[in-house]
């Protein structure tokens, strides 16, 4: 849970970084949020959450 937490703040704020600095306007801003809200309930809504967490488990077990 604190995963998808974090990447939906860390995506929340990118996206209110390019609405403020005018790279994207509020229409598509909505628009993409509609799509992935409605993205969430689909049923491709699991594969992409195993996916995603994959992802942050090998970067976490990335050692510097």
């Amino acid at each position: 849970m604190a995963i998808s937490l974090s990447v939906v703040l860390l995506l929340a704020i990118i996206l209110v970084v390019l609405i403020r600095g005018g790279s994207i306007k509020a229409g598509p801003a909505i628009v993409a949020i509609l799509f992935g809200f409605f993205l969430a309930s689909s049923g491709m809504a699991p594969s992409i959450n195993r996916f995603l967490n994959s992802i942050a488990e090998t970067l976490n077990s990335i050692s510097f």
